[in-house]
């Protein structure tokens, strides 16, 4: 196996997005549901719009996302209280069955955790905070190119 940093990487990423697919399909999600459901865990209530806009999807696919994660009772609808125009999509609680199919990949990586002393550890999580803005500049970039071609 290739030792090139950049190879170490490509592989790291594509080891990240299998797991993403297929811990959605052992949820029996699939993946623009579980990557929704991430993103209101991580920011917390978002309107219809600003779900549409993080996921990239038109406003009629965030609509049927939205109904199958409600049918699914992982989110409800509420009105916005600034503006009873608008919608907000808020989590409806952690499901225990996603949380059953997450411990495997929460267990390995923790035991990959414990292997590094404290001050590396503070690296490793300044790194994944530094390169979450690069992938989101870098994304938001490609979305705006596309849509002007």
């Amino acid at each position: 196996m290739s030792t090139d940093p950049s190879a170490i990487f490509r592989r790291y990423l594509s080891a990240m997005v299998l797991n993403s697919l297929a811990t959605a399909e052992a949820a029996g999600l699939n993946t623009t549901d579980y990557y929704a459901l991430n993103l209101l865990d991580l920011t917390g209530p978002l309107t219809s719009g600003e779900l549409a806009a993080r996921t990239g999807l038109t406003t009629g696919a965030t609509t049927r996302l939205i109904d199958r994660l409600e049918r699914g009772g992982y989110v409800r609808r509420a009105p916005d209280p600034a503006d009873r125009r608008k919608v907000i999509v808020e989590a409806a609680g952690e499901r225990e069955e996603l949380d059953e199919v997450l411990a495997g990949t929460r267990g390995r990586l923790a035991e990959v955790f414990q292997g590094y002393a404290e001050a590396e550890l503070a690296t490793l999580f300044d790194y994944f905070g530094r390169a979450t803005t690069a992938y989101r500049a870098a994304t938001d970039e490609l979305v705006t190119a596309t849509r002007k071609a």
